[in-house]
């Protein structure tokens, strides 16, 4: 059965009860963490995934609150003894711009360090990011910053799908990933340059024919839930929910 479980659901401003943005997917034969914030281990550890049970690791996109905790989990993992190989992939931006950092700490070249084999996906629509018997993921570059991308997952034998906008404006990119999805996972920032409100999530959502929207990477401080949820509904005819840490997406 596939699921996604919300490790972070904060934006770049994180506080003691949510994380900055990140999340799990699993399926039958695949355990996916999708950004790295902060150090993930204790979350991974909180929910039941062991150091050697995440098989690939996705990075949207190059921004302190989304890959700053890649050190941290590729050294913790390390200190509790994985040696299965570590799949990771991102654009060709992101994925230089982690290697330098790793680099950094000469990492990879610690004794008996496990396998880290990097895959650049093509900052192209609709590309293939991997595919196994149970899932596959898609990714569109978004709307963002800096090169950015959006996934779309389909659990092949639960026929159902999902879609993480990640940081973007409101493009026609998510709204191509996220078409006919069960759940579309959508930032709610703020309507500013390179991010998007609660009530452009929610069109985005309208206009893709999803099922349902999950609000995510919304500040904790300065709007209130009550204001998103509705922003979003106002918009949005089908369920609308509020992301949280630890929360479970059952598919």
């Amino acid at each position: 059965m596939g699921q996604v479980i919300i490790l972070g659901s904060a934006n770049a401003i994180p506080d003691d009860l949510q994380d900055n943005t990140h999340m799990l997917v699993k399926s039958d034969t695949r355990c996916i963490l999708v950004d790295a914030a902060n150090n993930p281990v204790p979350r991974l550890i909180k929910v039941g995934i062991g150091h050697d049970e995440v098989s690939d690791l996705i990075l949207t996109h190059f921004h302190p609150d989304h890959v700053s905790g890649v050190p941290q989990l590729l050294m913790g993992w390390w200190l509790l003894g994985r040696r299965r190989t570590l799949d990771v992939y991102g654009l060709p931006h992101t994925l230089q711009r982690v290697k330098a950092m790793l680099d950094l700490y000469e990492l990879l070249t610690w004794p008996d360090f496990f396998e880290v084999r990097f895959h650049e996906i093509p900052e192209l629509e609709n590309q293939l990011v991997l595919e196994d018997e149970s899932m596959r993921v898609l990714s569109s570059p978004v709307k963002h910053l800096i090169p950015t991308l959006g996934i779309r997952v389909e659990f092949i034998k639960d026929k159902r799908s999902f879609a993480y906008s990640c940081d973007t404006e409101p493009c026609q990119a998510v709204v191509d990933l996220a078409k006919d999805v069960d759940i579309l996972v959508h930032e709610a920032t703020g309507q500013t340059v390179g991010h998007t409100s609660a009530a452009q999530a929610g069109e985005v959502a309208q206009q893709a024919q999803a099922k349902a929207l999950f609000l995510i990477h919304y500040s904790i401080a300065s709007q209130p839930v009550e204001q998103l949820m509705g922003d979003a509904h106002s918009t949005f005819q089908g369920a609308v929910h509020l992301a949280r840490d630890l929360m479970t997406l059952e598919f």
